[in-house]
C-alpha cells in the first residue's frame, strides 16, 4: 500500500469556559479544583495547501446566550494559520453539539461530512428530552437539513476515507453519531478524538465525561481511539487546555491560539 503524503494538523482555540473537576467526570471528582474547558476547531492541511476543517464552532450569539467566553471567530483563528475558511471544500462535523457545528455561514463552498446516526439523533425522538437536547441548537439542525437538500452534505460510514491518509471513524458514546478523525502525519497516525474524550484524563483514567448517549460505547470508543492511533501520545482530546501546553505554537505569535499536532508533543 502506498504511503500517503503526510499532513499538517492544527488545533485552533476559539473560546473558553471555566468548570470544576467535579463537572468533567461522571460521578464527580474528590479534588474539586477549577479547570478550564477550551473550545477548538481543527484543520488538516495537505502538501498542496488544501485544507479540511474539522468542526465549525459556535457564533457570538450562542456564546452570549450560553455564557461562554468567545475569544475569536473560528475563521479568524483559521486565517492565522493560513486557512481561508471561504475556500475550504470539505468540513467534517464530528457531532452536532452547539460548539461543533455552528457558524453556518463560514464555509460557503464546502461539502459537510456527518455520520447518518448523528442526523437521526439530532432530529429524532431523543431531542424530546431536555437533558439531551440542551447541547444542540435547533438552527444548527435546520441548517444541516438544508445542506442535505442542497446537495452539500454527505453521510459517512465507519472507516470511510475522506482523502488519502484521512479517515473518519464512528465511535458513538458521547452522542449517537460521534466520529473521530484519523490523520497520517510525519509522526504517524494522529487521532482527533473530538468529544470521544473531552480531556486526556477521561481516556487515560477511564472516567467518562458526564454527557453520554451510551456509556458502553464511550468505553469501547476509548479502545477504538487507541487502536487507531500510533500511540497514546497521538490521541488529541476535544477540550483539554493541556493541548495548548503540550504542543508547539503553529508559528511565533500564536501561543495560546493555535498549535501544531503533527509534531511530537512536549513531555507530559
Amino acid at each position: 500500500m502506498t504511503t500517503p503524503e503526510p499532513y499538517e494538523v492544527y488545533a485552533v482555540r476559539y473560546a473558553r469556559h471555566e468548570k470544576r473537576r467535579s463537572e468533567i467526570f461522571l460521578g464527580g471528582d474528590p479534588h474539586d479544583a477549577p479547570i478550564g474547558l477550551d473550545y477548538f476547531v481543527w484543520a488538516i492541511v495537505g502538501a498542496d495547501g488544501s485544507a479540511i476543517a474539522i468542526d465549525t464552532g459556535f457564533d457570538a450569539e450562542v456564546s452570549a446566550r450560553r455564557g461562554r467566553a468567545r475569544l475569536r471567530c473560528p475563521s479568524e483563528g483559521l486565517a492565522m494559520i493560513g486557512v481561508d475558511h471561504a475556500r475550504v471544500r470539505d468540513v467534517v462535523i464530528t457531532h452536532m453539539h452547539y460548539d461543533h457545528c455552528g457558524n453556518r455561514h463560514l464555509f460557503p463552498e464546502a461539502t459537510f461530512h456527518l455520520h447518518e446516526l448523528e442526523m437521526a439523533y439530532a432530529t429524532g425522538r431523543h431531542m424530546c428530552h431536555g437533558a439531551l437536547a440542551f447541547a444542540y441548537e435547533a438552527e444548527d439542525a435546520c441548517a444541516m437539513v438544508r445542506r442535505l437538500f442542497s446537495g452539500r452534505l454527505r453521510f459517512r460510514e465507519k472507516g470511510d476515507e475522506l482523502a488519502p491518509g484521512v479517515t473518519l471513524h464512528h465511535v458513538g458514546g458521547h452522542t449517537m453519531g460521534m466520529q473521530a478523525v484519523r490523520v497520517w502525519t510525519r509522526r504517524g497516525w494522529v487521532v482527533l478524538a473530538s468529544d470521544a474524550s473531552h480531556y486526556y484524563a477521561n481516556i487515560e483514567e477511564g472516567r467518562p465525561f458526564p454527557i453520554a448517549h451510551n456509556l458502553g460505547e464511550v468505553f469501547e470508543g476509548y479502545k477504538t481511539l487507541h487502536a487507531l492511533a500510533s500511540s497514546p501520545r497521538h490521541i488529541v482530546p476535544g477540550h483539554d487546555p493541556l493541548v495548548m501546553q503540550r504542543y508547539p505554537a503553529a508559528k511565533p505569535g500564536l501561543e495560546g491560539i493555535a498549535v501544531r499536532l503533527d509534531v511530537e508533543p512536549k513531555a507530559s
